[in-house]
């Protein structure tokens, strides 16, 4: 009774706190301060005043991940990460018209290599070598012309910070701030880069991304058994995909794959552009439009077709390694336009949120089975339908199978029970908390924005899930745990230290007994 009226006074005490910072917050202000306009060629740009520091952060969501992705070419999209501050033809290269006749001639022997190491009628090996040497060396006298870095160099001197790119199952992002008066700048530069794409020193970056995966997944054995994991959950839907991509695949695409993938999903109108800070809408609109605009007008690409079937049966991955054991599971639920998205957020607060989550009491402080444990959405995205997973780490002497039996003795007791008044209280109060929390940084709040304009259509969706998980109740909890979490809807993946035992070979029977 005591921890309950602690969690009670907890919710109280944060809820007025939130009352009284909500009222800088509320969505009315920011609506007076919010300016959003859609160019003729489909981008859309969201301007958010606010002038506490001569600074502006810029956020470019473009609305691609590896999701998009088809057999032969998964990682590309990835690329685009490293790729994202290469240059143009007028930054980043001492010669452009050199540079570009230099960079067609390594595509040319790029192709001719590829095509003769794949050859499924087998090329002779020094025909392969010869073709490779040609390519290497095309590389290297297109390097000649690379002007290394410019791109952040000139965003280094004019006071830049922050400098980064991202790339998700879903999207990719570009974002990085500037001084107030170099909004300009920025507008070219970004403009520039998507008007002129260059896949300079793209094998370079291929290779760079093969380490990762090779530091990340194949010599992870946690890494391995996610990526076994996910490919187990999703049979039929691109989200089976590792992001990082097939090896394969990463030894194959090419820049000229790249450049089809760029003019299919880099186009205006896939793409957002939040800009936060010290900016007024009617002095920086017409400038924004005038680079912006540059962009060429290219239809949105094709919806995804493949829908992933209905998970009926349970499927389990058992990885043997000598190292740490570790677990996960993962139960198929809907995606984040689904009308009970607030209610999986409440579940995964409920469960996974802070010392007082139910499995952390559970499996962390009361039985000590494990060292983590937590439940969480969006695996390995949100914009599609996905996952709901659970994961935990066991302490010496435990099992993943022990951390199977406690998370699922959880699930049962949030599919029979409903949870309790303090605990809903809790969440509304730490997710209320969480947002005011998000819109302190004006890069957060640029990627903030700019997401929820790409994924709803509607930046104010940002502050409108806040009021549809204050809208939850217990009831809902325990309808949507009792719809999504069933064993046939259910991947385990186990990661084991130990060997499976030998099972004796059955003794032949003697002579004369009976068969």
């Amino acid at each position: 009774m005591v921890s309950s009226h602690r969690a009670a006074i907890v919710a109280l005490g944060l809820a007025l706190i939130i009352s009284t910072g909500a009222q800088a917050q509320q969505l009315s202000d920011f609506e007076k301060r919010v300016t959003v306009e859609k160019l003729d060629n489909g981008l859309t740009l969201l301007l958010l005043e606010r002038p506490d520091a001569p600074v502006v952060s810029f956020f470019t969501h473009v609305d691609a991940g590896s999701a998009q992705e088809v057999p032969g070419i998964t990682g590309l999209a990835h690329m685009f990460e490293h790729m994202a501050f290469k240059g143009s033809p007028r930054i980043g290269t001492s010669d452009w018209a050199g540079e570009k006749a230099a960079l067609e001639k390594v595509e040319a022997a790029y192709l001719a290599y590829d095509r003769a190491r794949r050859d499924p009628r087998g090329t002779p090996a020094e025909e392969v070598a010869r073709h490779e040497a040609a390519w290497k060396q095309a590389i290297e006298e297109a390097g000649a012309f690379v002007v290394t870095d410019e791109f952040s160099k000139v965003i280094d001197r004019n006071g830049g910070v922050g400098l980064n790119a991202f790339t998700s199952s879903d999207e990719t992002g570009y974002f990085y701030s500037l001084p107030s008066n170099r909004l300009e700048l920025w507008a070219w530069l970004e403009s520039e880069r998507f008007l002129n794409p260059v896949m300079r020193e793209f094998y370079k970056e291929r290779d760079v991304v093969m380490e990762e995966r090779r530091m990340r997944t194949e010599s992870q054995p946690i890494g391995r058994l996610v990526e076994q994991f996910i490919t187990t959950a999703f049979q039929a839907h691109p989200y089976g995909q590792p992001g990082i991509g097939w090896p394969s695949d990463l030894r194959s695409f090419s820049a000229t794959d790249a450049m089809e993938f760029f003019s299919t999903y880099y186009v205006p109108a896939n793409m957002t552009i939040a800009i936060v800070g010290d900016v007024r809408a009617k002095e920086a609109l017409p400038m924004l439009r005038r680079y912006f605009g540059r962009l060429p007008n290219s239809p949105a690409p094709e919806p995804l077709r493949t829908v992933e079937p209905p998970q009926r049966s349970e499927r389990t991955v058992v990885l043997r390694d000598p190292s740490q054991p570790f677990y996960i599971s993962g139960y198929h639920r809907p995606s984040v336009l689904h009308p009970d998205d607030a209610i999986y957020d409440v579940i995964q607060d409920v469960l996974s949120d802070g010392r007082t989550s139910r499995l952390y009491r559970s499996l962390v402080r009361d039985g000590k089975i494990a060292a983590a444990a937590a439940g969480f959405n969006g695996l390995p995205g949100t914009k599609y339908p996905h996952l709901f997973a659970f994961y935990g780490v066991p302490t010496p002497g435990h099992t993943t199978d022990e951390i199977h039996e406690a998370i699922e003795k959880e699930i049962a007791k949030l599919k029979a029970e409903d949870i309790t008044a303090e605990e809903l209280a809790m969440v509304k109060a730490r997710r209320k908390a969480g947002l005011i929390r998000q819109l302190d940084s004006n890069i957060g709040l640029a990627i903030q924005l700019a997401s929820a304009e790409a994924r709803y259509g509607d930046w104010r969706e940002l502050f409108r899930q806040i009021e549809r998980i204050d809208k939850v109740t217990a009831a809902d909890v325990r309808r949507v745990a009792n719809e999504v979490f069933e064993p046939t809807n259910r991947t385990v993946a186990k990661l084991d230290s130990t060997r499976p035992a030998q099972t004796a070979p059955a003794a032949a029977p003697s002579e004369g007994a009976s068969r």
